[in-house]
């Protein structure tokens, strides 16, 4: 074994093996395909894995590595790819029956160009939620991805398999997408950091939309850092995605490393958080919010306007624009699509013009006021609970459990602003708790330096779980 089991590989801790020569790009890959081999039947994590091309790539990154030619910490590093973003390598499913075959022909996105040429290896494709917004479908045939703190429990979506992947050690990291939480849930379910950045400054293209205007592509991995790495490649403007912004290029490992002092942080006190959060989930977040203090923030309670609102805002209008794009093959292939997936798209033929509008109202309303609020009060940053609860069980719990009222994540997307979930500690029944840190637009860097100082400060992000390698 490269790593102890109970000292998990990061990418930082793995790009310095490499470089130091203990370990090759080779061998990596090759116990993590290994790792893959034990794992993936129980655990749903592969819609298809590239295991020769991976291995090629691994020898060259070695050959570079040799002679000098560094690419970064990114260098070697194996990765999954959310089955919703296009490859060079194979198909992309959505993990649905309805999608074109034809649509991943178009090949590597801007976002997976700027990580092969940072030098990383590409595992595979992960499993998803069908079309990012199903839930678990046992009548589809594909892999059911399952919690490796309880394979009882989802692992939660709809980044699913890149979640799973990286807490039971078969990848080091790799993309999720988040419209409503997609990236922040599975890395709170499953014990590990997933970071949405600023909506615009990652592009899309490349990846099947769900709703254009909330959709985001993230990183994720064990630490903040590690997220960091990732973001520092993959930011940028790009002219296929006219929704990005030109901004400087960003080094966001350069600002980790600091500590909490000066900083003030709101603590989310809204009605919204705490009846939508069990007490366990709650207790455990103020010990996270009293560490926060103890490292030298000022912490105080905030209550933040329209919060509910615009939570309502991204359930809503992200099915409308889903509906836009999958109308036609609804009224075409209506029961090609899995239940959950056909029921919920279909909700947004039921929003007008004029609900849109007003949506919209909202949303510019929300972010005018919530920054506004952040001005006045001198807070740097926001935290709350990323969910409500742990990890959701496949049979007998509430639906509303594995969204809605506890999926405390959607208001970001309404918003575009950065926020990164982070471990916190574990629930009564032993499963993953994560603590969300949100900023201002394009802070991600202060937000990731938030969430490393958080994590030199514990150590829940190194937990591994029973089902790991």
């Amino acid at each position: 074994m490269i790593a102890d089991p109970g000292h998990p590989l990061t990418i930082r801790t793995a790009g310095e093996a490499l470089r130091s020569g203990r370990i090759t790009s080779v061998q990596l890959v090759s116990e993590l395909q290994a790792a893959a081999d034990r794992l993936d039947e129980r655990l749903g994590t592969w819609i298809v894995r590239f295991d020769g091309q991976a291995l090629a790539r691994a020898e060259q990154a070695d050959a570079e590595l040799q002679r000098g030619d560094d690419l970064g910490p990114l260098h070697g590093i194996p990765l999954g790819i959310k089955d919703i973003l296009a490859t060079d390598e194979g198909p992309t499913t959505a993990q649905s029956l309805v999608l074109d075959p034809h649509w991943g022909d178009q090949g590597d996105g801007p976002v997976l160009r700027r990580l092969r040429a940072a030098g990383a290896v590409i595992m595979g494709k992960t499993t998803t939620m069908e079309f990012a917004i199903g839930r678990p479908d046992v009548s589809m045939p594909f892999p059911l991805p399952r919690c490796p703190w309880d394979t009882d429990r989802w692992t939660g979506g709809s980044s699913s398999g890149t979640g799973n992947g990286v807490a039971s050690g078969q990848i080091l990291g790799g993309l999720g997408t988040d419209t409503g939480g997609s990236v922040r849930l599975p890395a709170a379910y499953n014990g590990i950091t997933g970071h949405k950045p600023t909506f615009g400054l990652v592009p899309k293209s490349g990846c099947v939309p769900l709703g254009l205007s909330y959709d985001h592509i993230g990183p994720m991995a064990r630490t903040a850092w590690d997220c960091a790495a990732m973001l520092t490649v993959m930011a940028g403007a790009d002219p296929s995605d006219r929704t990005t912004v030109a901004r400087p290029a960003e080094d966001y490992t350069a600002a980790l490393g600091q500590g909490l002092d000066g900083l003030t942080i709101g603590v989310i006190a809204n009605d919204h958080i705490t009846n939508g959060s069990a007490e366990s989930t709650m207790a455990v977040f103020d010990e996270a919010v009293a560490r926060l203090a103890a490292g030298g923030a000022e912490v105080r309670p905030v209550e933040l306007p329209l919060y509910g609102e615009i939570s309502t805002a991204a359930f809503l209008a992200l099915e409308a624009e889903a509906f836009a794009w999958h109308r036609r093959n609804l009224i075409e292939r209506w029961s090609d699509y899995g239940r959950p997936t056909r029921l919920t798209i279909a909700q947004g033929a039921l929003l007008n013009a004029g609900d849109l509008v007003q949506i919209e109202r909202v949303r510019q309303v929300a972010r005018i006021r919530i920054l506004e609020l952040l001005a006045e009060e001198g807070i740097d940053l926001l935290v709350g609970p990323t969910t409500g609860y742990g990890a959701t069980p496949f049979t007998g719990a509430d639906p509303a459990a594995i969204a809605t009222a506890s999926l405390h994540t959607p208001a970001w997307n309404t918003t575009g602003f950065p926020a990164v979930s982070v471990p916190m500690g574990f629930d009564g029944d032993g499963l993953p708790l994560g603590l969300q840190i949100i900023g201002r637009p394009f802070a991600d860097g202060p937000v990731l330096a938030a969430a490393d100082a958080y994590q030199r400060l514990t150590d829940w992000h190194l937990a591994t779980p029973p089902n790991h390698r």
